[in-house]
């Protein structure tokens, strides 16, 4: 029988947070761009490959929340064999910092699909801005870039992996 601990709470909790605002912020992302990308394709369907690479770029964010997800439900021990590892309190209170980071630079995606959409109208006009578009939003992803790597810096300054 594993043993639930506050500590394991806090965990648990932490891993919701990266995948739940990571899921969220990504699906606002894609939505916002998509509402765009469908209007350019509506007036031109060969722009469907430059739109989709836009559209799939604030994706990204719900996958380091996954990643985060994963990696705190691992450092619990409740994937693999089934043996819920004992979690302290303090474990679990810097599972849920490292969730919590994961979580709000997640909220980069909702910019970020703002900016695609935005280079779809670009694109739509001068294919050639393509590049130059997936570079604009590209960078608004650098934070939650940063957002995953503290988290995974903390997971192994804690030993939690």
């Amino acid at each position: 029988m594993a043993e639930y601990t506050v500590g394991l709470i806090y965990a648990l909790l932490g891993a919701a947070i990266a995948m739940g605002m990571g899921g969220i912020s990504s699906g606002i992302g894609v939505m916002v761009s998509g509402v765009s990308g469908a209007g350019v394709i509506s007036e031109d369907p060969r722009k469907f490959g430059p739109v989709l690479v836009l559209q799939a770029l604030p994706q990204t964010q719900g996958i380091y929340g996954f990643l985060g997800a994963i990696i705190i439900l691992m450092g619990t021990g409740m994937l693999g064999v089934g043996v819920v590892k004992p979690i302290s309190e303090e474990l679990g209170l810097a599972a849920l910092a490292a969730g919590i980071v994961i979580g709000i630079t997640s909220l980069t995606a909702i910019a970020q699909g703002i900016i695609a959409a935005s280079g779809m109208h670009s694109v739509a006009k001068r294919p050639e801005t393509f590049g130059q578009s997936v570079v604009l939003a590209v960078m608004a992803e650098t934070f939650a870039i940063f957002g995953l790597l503290v988290a995974i810096l903390l997971f192994v300054g804690i030993e939690f992996i």
